[in-house]
């Protein structure tokens, strides 16, 4: 039996799991994946992940560690960081519901605040990465 990659489903469980949160969704405008043109700050991007095997003697499993990314036009860190507080408080040890596999463990690894250089120089991004650990089931 071969392995699923679980990337898909993870970024599917994370996305169900942000817009589910009625808080989060009164603080941010949406969660993407791929941000459209018009949308409107503050919102959160599902971005880049890294998935690596974590095999046991009987299961096949992985480590997916995805990066999310919340951006604001405003005026200091202060929005990104209430944000940024609320998604740790939703993913950090906390159950996720993936398709086809069994959640083991979603842990928080760090944050890191940025401000966008380019003029006008007024947008305030805020990095979470997490490590999401998946078995197949069996």
């Amino acid at each position: 039996m071969t392995s699923p990659l679980p990337l898909l489903s993870v970024q599917t469980a994370l996305y169900a799991k942000l817009t589910g949160d009625a808080t989060l969704m009164d603080m941010a405008t949406g969660v993407y994946d791929y941000v459209p043109e018009d949308a409107v700050y503050p919102y959160i991007v599902i971005g880049e992940a890294i998935e690596t095997p974590d095999n046991a003697h009987d299961r096949f499993g992985r480590q997916t560690v995805p990066t999310l990314h919340v951006w604001d036009q405003h005026r200091g860190f202060r929005r990104v960081l209430q944000i940024g507080s609320r998604v740790n408080a939703l993913l950090d040890h906390q159950p996720l519901t993936i398709s086809g596999l069994h959640h083991v463990v979603t842990r928080y690894e760090f944050s890191q605040t940025l401000t966008d250089p380019e003029p006008p120089g007024d947008i305030r991004h805020l990095v979470l990465r997490y490590r999401t650990l998946t078995e197949q089931t069996p």
